[in-house]
């Protein structure tokens, strides 16, 4: 009998643990984010191991946009001029990105998102898992010693 109350215990802690809390994912958002692959189901995974283009996320107050960005060699981002507007809300424990173009709008679920991975799960139960985009070149416009 303890074993199950032990097991119940612990399976609780766990399941407890994992759920974030979507201020502290909202505060990660911000930035440039590269995608790693698409769950388009359990059996149906594209993995991507480099992408052209990036997206970078800006969101103050819970208001903000996504655009696509094109990094170049030389450290710079060519930017698109089109830009979809995000509104983020808290709604039963997750957050919630809606967004708006002049032709559509959708709204995305955060599933994770911290320092360094993201994973957004959108209308058709798609899963985006993105990492967090380094430069290739971080260090392009420093002088060698």
């Amino acid at each position: 009998m303890n074993k199950h109350v032990l097991i119940l215990l612990l399976t609780f802690i766990l399941v407890g643990c994992q759920k974030q809390d979507p201020k502290e994912q909202l505060q990660h958002l911000n930035g440039y984010w590269e995608i790693n692959k698409v769950e388009f189901s359990k059996d149906s995974i594209r993995e991507f191991n480099m992408s052209e283009d990036v997206d970078y996320f800006e969101l103050k107050n819970e208001k903000g946009f996504r655009k696509k960005v094109r990094p170049q060699y030389d450290g710079t981002y060519k930017v698109t001029n089109t830009a979809e507007e995000i509104i983020a809300k808290t709604e039963e424990g997750k957050l919630m990105l809606y967004y708006t173009t002049p032709f559509n709008s959708w709204k995305e679920t955060v599933l994770k998102a911290d320092e360094d991975e993201l994973q957004i799960k959108n209308e058709r139960d798609f899963i985006y898992h993105y990492k967090r985009y380094t430069p290739l070149l971080e260090n392009y416009n420093e002088e060698e010693e």
